[in-house]
């Protein structure tokens, strides 16, 4: 062979080289890239979101990896790495308060954490959310104690809303308002934090089976959420810890004065196709305590009111019509209180006649 085609052919295989070396994922080395799926029931078991993930990681070129944790699980739809770290029925708080991460990470050593903690906090509605998030920030101290460079995804857990428990859904919604920013203040380059949206487009009536638990769909959106996060991060691509889309409040208006003393505010707080989570805010404007208050408002595009919390709701047509409670009737000057629901259609259409009355 000539001289001048073998250096053409030497030069062409080093080129080849280095297009299939800059392919390969950023966290990709010798040994696999380890993935610690943490969770509770609905990573647990079945799980699987897991299966789903792994069968598209490996689909899609990202072989490197190595599902790892101190429990097995599957009998998913397919075939998949089957270690990772759920517990049916554990907390946020409780193994923050209990210290149980730690020997979960020392036995499996990972470089990434992918959690979606905090739907057994929600039950009773009696957790704040700064408790739960404080639980988050011993959890991630913990792994960086591990791992100094470990790279943590965190989600904003997907909706619940069971029959027995009528404070969950907004309580969810308030939990996962606050994890982006709570995100934002730990993150380092080092040990990023990524906020992953498991809320926006999950529907607890059509993707669970009892309102908490995913069914097939509900795995299948979880696992797409994850593996448009995770594959970004072991391209060595870190997003920034706000999702997009997020749950974030869409704007309020301003307060509609009533004729009694009070003003009320509307909002959407978030949506998703075919549904939406509004709140109200009532404030006593009077200079004297009231011992009871009612809203009332109209929606503008055929929506209908299918939950409500911290009021007593009932819908006429367009009209809804909110009543304090037991607890809740009694305000002193200036001071709020609100109301949530859950309703179905377009949240965008314009609400009027936003007025309250107090006694």
């Amino acid at each position: 062979m000539p001289r001048r085609s073998v250096l053409y052919a030497v030069l062409a295989a080093l080129a080849m080289a280095l297009t299939f070396t800059a392919a390969k994922p950023a966290l990709s080395a010798a040994t696999p890239v380890k993935i610690m799926p943490l969770g509770d029931s609905i990573t647990a078991g079945p799980g699987c979101w897991r299966a789903l993930l792994w069968d598209r990681l490996q689909r899609t070129g990202y072989t490197d990896v190595d599902f790892v944790g101190t429990q097995t699980g599957g009998g998913c739809s397919v075939p998949f790495d089957v270690d990772h770290e759920g517990h049916g029925g554990f907390s946020a708080t409780g193994i923050a308060d209990n210290n149980q991460l730690p020997p979960w990470l020392a036995a499996a050593k990972p470089d990434v954490v992918l959690m979606h903690l905090g739907t057994n906090d929600m039950w009773g509605g009696w957790l704040p959310t700064s408790k739960v998030l404080a639980a988050y920030t011993k959890l991630v101290g913990q792994m960086r104690a591990e791992n100094p460079r470990m790279k943590i995804l965190v989600a904003q857990i997907i909706p619940m809303n069971p029959s027995s428990c009528p404070t969950c859904a907004a309580d969810v919604v308030a939990l996962n308002n606050a994890i982006p920013a709570w995100a934002a203040g730990l993150t380092t380059a080092q040990s990023p934090i990524v906020v992953v949206d498991q809320w926006t487009g999950f529907d607890t009536a059509g993707d669970t089976i009892d309102g908490v638990h995913p069914n097939d769909s509900g795995f299948q959106k979880m696992a797409d959420r994850w593996y448009r996060t995770l594959a970004r991060v072991l391209d060595g691509d870190i997003p920034s810890p706000s999702p997009s889309p997020s749950p974030s409040p869409s704007a309020s208006p301003s307060p509609t004065p009533g004729d009694a003393g009070c003003s009320a505010a509307y909002q959407v707080v978030s949506q998703w196709s075919g549904g939406f989570l509004g709140e109200v805010t009532l404030r006593n404007d009077s200079a004297a305590a009231t011992s009871g208050w009612t809203v009332t408002f109209t929606f503008g595009g055929g929506q209908q009111i299918t939950q409500a919390w911290y009021a007593a709701v009932t819908q006429s047509g367009a009209t809804v019509t909110a009543r304090h409670l037991s607890w809740n009737g009694l305000l002193m000057p200036g001071a709020s209180t609100r109301f949530g629901f859950l309703a179905s259609g377009d949240g965008d259409d314009a609400v009027s006649a936003v007025s309250c009355r107090l006694g």
